[in-house]
């Protein structure tokens, strides 16, 4: 018997079924592509989101860090909610293994509207550093766990591609927000080029997060993944989790 413990889904305990579905795994060596569970794993990824191709990595933050990598370059900007957890609770990751600039912007209702977004899309000058990607987050941590619609998501990313700006969206939560709103994640998820999503929140396993995205952005990322130390070995024991 364990204490009822409400302070996170993080908390949560892989269940009996759940341990033994990773005991009975099919493994292989993942950094060559050779774990068919964990193969499974990213194209389910993939089919759930509607994108091409999806990433398994061990946390939401090396899926964000990850992401953030692959769209921008050294000197780039990030445009991205101050009360976002990409700023507020991932270590600067962006800006001390990636030389990006975080642009901030106003998301204290949870969101950030288009004027925001348009606001860091400053006119081409050798002072600033270029806004290249907008990162949005939903469900919003921060803001109380707000569920954004998918509306209020689409005015902001319309803005950032009349600018020009790719979009990535911290989805931790992402299918909660789609509960909430009672309708499809792809709802979602169609708004974005990429989206990280965690295995170890709302779904229950004990670690682990996807990334998805367009099959040549999801090569590149594997790249990343292997540089900042993301790649594994036998990894289908934990993604057997998050298959089930």
């Amino acid at each position: 018997m364990f204490p009822v413990d409400l302070k996170s889904d993080t908390v949560t305990r892989p269940s009996r079924e759940m341990r033994q579905a990773m005991f009975d795994a099919e493994v292989g060596d993942d950094v060559y592509g050779e774990d068919p569970t964990v193969n499974r794993l990213e194209e389910t990824a993939a089919r759930m989101t509607g994108k091409e191709a999806a990433l398994f990595l061990t946390s939401g933050t090396m899926g964000n860090l990850v992401s953030v990598l692959t769209h921008c370059g050294r000197g780039d900007g990030a445009v991205l909610g101050s009360n976002s957890h990409i700023y507020f609770f991932e270590g600067g990751g962006l800006s001390a293994l990636g030389g990006i600039v975080p642009l901030t912007a106003d998301d204290s209702s949870g969101v950030i509207h288009p004027e925001e977004v348009e606001r860091n899309c400053r006119p081409e000058n050798v002072h600033f550093a270029p806004a290249k990607l907008l990162c949005v987050e939903n469900t919003h941590n921060l803001c109380g766990g707000l569920a954004v619609s998918p509306g209020q998501m689409k005015d902001s990313t319309d803005m950032a591609r009349k600018h020009g700006l790719s979009v990535h969206m911290d989805g931790a939560r992402v299918f909660n927000a789609a509960a909430a709103w009672n309708c499809p994640v792809t709802e979602f998820t169609s708004l974005v080029d990429t989206v990280q999503f965690c295995l170890s929140k709302g779904l229950g396993a004990p670690v682990g997060s996807m990334l998805c995205g367009p099959a040549d952005f999801i090569a590149k990322a594997r790249h990343w993944r292997k540089k900042v130390g993301g790649g594994l070995r036998q990894s289908g024991i934990i993604a057997a989790a998050g298959l089930y």
